[in-house]
C-alpha cells in the first residue's frame, strides 16, 4: 500500500465519536481532519470564507465563519484545540508578538478560561521559543492558574510519517495530569513517497521556472550560500511548506527538477500531499487562496497522531 493510499483511508472523519473538540483559528481544517479520524466531534471557527467552505466541504463538522476576539461566546466542549495565526512569532517576519494585531493567544486564553475544557492543544511556529518566550511564560503562568497542568512540546512533523520537515510547538494543558506527546519513528516518509506518480508528471500547463526566474533563484541561493540547491528532494523529506513558497514566485520556492533538465512549481496536489491531505480531500477558492490554506494548516497526519494521544488520556481513568 502506498503512502497516499494510507492516508485516503486512515484520514476519514470517525462516525463513532465521544468527546467534541471546538477549532479556533481552524483554517482549511487540517487539526479537525486529524482529530476527527481519531474520534472526535468538530466544530471549527475560522475568518477567511474559502477556507470555511473547504472545511465544511471535507468534515464531518461545522466551521462557523467569523471574526474571533475575546468577547466570542463559543459552546461547551471537552477540549480546545487552536492553531493562532503565526505571522506575530514566526522567525520569518518581524516578530512583533503581542503588538501585533494578529495574535490569537488572548482569544484562545478568553474561550479556555470560558470553556474550561478538559484538555487544550495550541499550536504554533517554533519562534514563539526565541524573541517572545516570556510571552510563553506569561501564557504558561496564567493557564497553571487557572489548574492546568502544562506540556511545551517541539515537534516536528517528519516524525510523526508527514512528508516535511516542520518544526512547531504544541502547548497542551490538561485537569489532572501532564500529557507529552510521543510518537517518533526511526523512519521518515520521502517527499518522493508521498509526491509518487506525481513527481514527474507534467503538461503543456505546468508552471516551469523561466530564464529570468531561474536567474533570480541562482542569485538568491548564492547569496544565501546554499550548498544544496533548495529542489525538493525526493530521497528524504521537504522543507517546509509556507504560502510563501507555495504560492509566490520567489527565490526560496518549492520545485521539483525534471528529467529533462527543467524546474517546475508544484501543483495544489502536490503540495496537499506534502502536508498529508488525503486525495480526497478538495479545496475551495483560488490556486493562490488553496496554497495559502495548505501552507498554514497543521498536518493532519501530524495531528492524527496528537489526537489519539489525547484520546488516550481521555479515556483512561483518572488515578
Amino acid at each position: 500500500m502506498t503512502y497516499i493510499e494510507c492516508l485516503n483511508l486512515l484520514l476519514r472523519p470517525n462516525l463513532c465519536t465521544k468527546y467534541l473538540a471546538l477549532d479556533l483559528y481552524a483554517g482549511s481544517g487540517g487539526l479537525s481532519l486529524g482529530f476527527e479520524a481519531a474520534g472526535f466531534e468538530t466544530i471549527g471557527y475560522e475568518h477567511n470564507s474559502n477556507a470555511c467552505k473547504t472545511y465544511n466541504g471535507n468534515l464531518n463538522g461545522y466551521c462557523f465563519q467569523t471574526e474571533l476576539n475575546i468577547d466570542t461566546i463559543f459552546p461547551k466542549a471537552d477540549i480546545l484545540i487552536a492553531g493562532p495565526p503565526c505571522q506575530p512569532f514566526s522567525i520569518n517576519g518581524n516578530q512583533n508578538g503581542v503588538s501585533d494585531s494578529r495574535n490569537g493567544f488572548p482569544t484562545c486564553l478568553s474561550a479556555i478560561e470560558q470553556i474550561s475544557p478538559t484538555v487544550f492543544v495550541l499550536e504554533n511556529v517554533k519562534g514563539l521559543l526565541g524573541k517572545n518566550k516570556w510571552y510563553l511564560d506569561f501564557l504558561m503562568e496564567h493557564f497553571q492558574s487557572l489548574g492546568y497542568q502544562l506540556s511545551i512540546n517541539l515537534l516536528n512533523s517528519k516524525d510523526f510519517l508527514v512528508p516535511q520537515n516542520r518544526e512547531r510547538v504544541f502547548i497542551i494543558g490538561s485537569k489532572n495530569r501532564k500529557i507529552e506527546i510521543d510518537f517518533k519513528q526511526s523512519f521518515h516518509v520521502t517527499s518522493g513517497q508521498a509526491l509518487d506518480n506525481l513527481a514527474f508528471d507534467f503538461d503543456e500547463n505546468s508552471k516551469f521556472i523561466t530564464p529570468d526566474m531561474e536567474m533570480y533563484i541562482d542569485r538568491y541561493e548564492r547569496a544565501s550560500k546554499c550548498i544544496t540547491p533548495r529542489d525538493l528532494h525526493l530521497h528524504k523529506p521537504s522543507r517546509t511548506l509556507t504560502c510563501r513558497n507555495l504560492a509566490g514566485s520567489t527565490g526560496d520556492m518549492l520545485r521539483i527538477s525534471l528529467p529533462n533538465g527543467r524546474r517546475r512549481r508544484l501543483s495544489v496536489r502536490e503540495a496537499a500531499r506534502l502536508q498529508s491531505f488525503p486525495d480526497w480531500f478538495t479545496f475551495e477558492g483560488n490556486e493562490t487562496s488553496v496554497f495559502s490554506q495548505i501552507g498554514n494548516a497543521v498536518p493532519p497526519m501530524m495531528a492524527f497522531h496528537v489526537a489519539t494521544q489525547i484520546k488516550a488520556y481521555l479515556d483512561s481513568p483518572i488515578t
